[in-house]
């Protein structure tokens, strides 16, 4: 595999749409040859203090690029975020003052160095060129585009035929946006699916300012803990940057298997073939404290994967389990070295007919062994002293297996 197909390998992975495929390619094959970096950028307005786990669908793929050698333009939009985007809304958005748009911008800058390297990344505001511009370079802006354009836009188009109020300066948002892209030279930008309208504006204006056209690289929205609507803090179903590392383990952990396939695809850089032949509890699991790791740090992340399985097992597991065997050295071969097969231990319970049943279960993953699940229908379990075992078969059938060292 050439170095352009590796890098195209992993900028592709979990994207919706490139505009357009070709440019890229090319775009990275010149980046080579000349050994200039692309500049690529993604926007955020800080419209709320807080990041959560949807916003770093495009933070990570800016590591990737960053990874791969490219400069990352973490831009926050402290000016657009005084209009207020219009994408996806059916009304006109409240503006926030400058004042608090200021604060939650100081809030992004400590939390996106949770992904990207602080030494790689230019973090720029749009403030510094907007607020230069005058009022006749505003005109001049806006001259480069239609309102019928404008007005082709899906939720522009909609607001105009339901009789919507839509507001002059609305129209002003993607213009700006498109402009971020003229004064920071981009070479390749990231957004949603519903950014789409705003990212294909500043390829206009690029053309428009004698500039070679940005690639648009949309990614998908990422489902909340819903697994329906896009994760939003007026939704209630967003995991934040900072939420506590308990809590953002036991959030993570209520999300479906489905959209855990999802998150791995669109949040790691894990091979979705390993994620799929795991057990999906224990691929869950892993997952939440790989993220809880990155925000909080590896001791947070062990810390409330051990607190979660603790919370289960006393959850889960029953006070009065439907089997308890005890074994002792006269039960196993070797009274040094104990162990027994384990379906031999599930057929000594009596909750399985037979060994094979339960080396059948065994293989199917329908047996659990203090959280784990043995997947080898010929495993052999180390027997502890002291150390109660707790066995699940299947979902309703739990048994506790102890080893004691008395002679018999």
């Amino acid at each position: 595999m050439n170095e352009v197909r590796r890098q195209l390998e992993l900028i592709l992975r979990g994207t919706v749409e490139v505009i357009q495929p070709n440019e890229l390619e090319a775009k990275l094959t010149r980046s080579l040859k000349d050994r200039r970096p692309l500049r690529v950028k993604a926007g955020f307005d800080p419209t709320a203090p807080d990041l959560h786990l949807g916003h770093t669908v495009l933070i990570h793929k800016l590591k990737h690029f960053q990874d791969l050698g490219h400069q990352v333009i973490f831009l926050i939009g402290d000016f657009t975020g005084m209009i207020g985007d219009p994408s996806g809304v059916s009304e006109t958005r409240t503006a926030l003052t400058k004042e608090q748009v200021q604060e939650n911008a100081k809030t992004y800058e400590r939390q996106i160095f949770k992904i990207l390297d602080p030494k790689k990344t230019t973090v720029e505001f749009n403030s510094r060129w907007m607020n230069a511009m005058t009022a006749d370079g505003l005109i001049q802006l806006s001259a480069h585009y239609r309102v019928a354009r404008m007005l082709e836009r899906e939720d522009f188009h909609t607001r105009y035929h339901e009789q919507k109020p839509i507001s002059i300066h609305e129209f002003l948002y993607p213009l700006v946006q498109g402009y971020d892209s003229v004064a920071l030279k981009a070479d390749v930008e990231l957004g949603g699916t519903d950014q789409k309208f705003n990212l294909l504006v500043g390829r206009d204006l690029q053309r428009d300012y004698g500039q070679e056209p940005q690639v648009v690289i949309t990614m998908p929205l990422l489902e909340g803990t819903d697994g329906i609507k896009k994760m939003s803090k007026s939704q209630g179903n967003y995991i934040a940057l900072e939420d506590r590392p308990e809590d953002m383990f036991g959030k993570l952990m209520s999300i479906s298997d489905t959209l855990m396939l999802r998150y791995y695809e669109l949040l790691t850089s894990e091979d979705l073939n390993t994620v799929k032949a795991q057990h999906p509890m224990e691929a869950k699991q892993a997952l939440a404290e790989q993220l809880v790791s990155r925000y909080h740090g590896a001791e947070a992340g062990r810390g409330a994967r051990e607190a979660f399985r603790q919370k289960f097992r006393e959850r889960e597991f029953p006070a009065e389990p439907d089997a308890r065997l005890v074994l002792k050295p006269v039960d196993v071969a070797d009274p040094q070295k104990p162990a027994l097969p384990l379906a031999e231990i599930l057929a000594r319970t009596k909750l399985v007919t037979s060994k094979s049943e339960a080396r059948r279960l065994i293989a199917q993953g329908g047996v659990e062994v203090d959280d784990k699940r043995p997947t080898d229908s010929n495993a052999a379990l180390a027997l502890k002293a002291g150390h109660p075992y707790r066995l699940r078969i299947g979902k309703r059938k739990f048994a506790v297996v102890e080893y004691r060292e008395e002679k018999s």
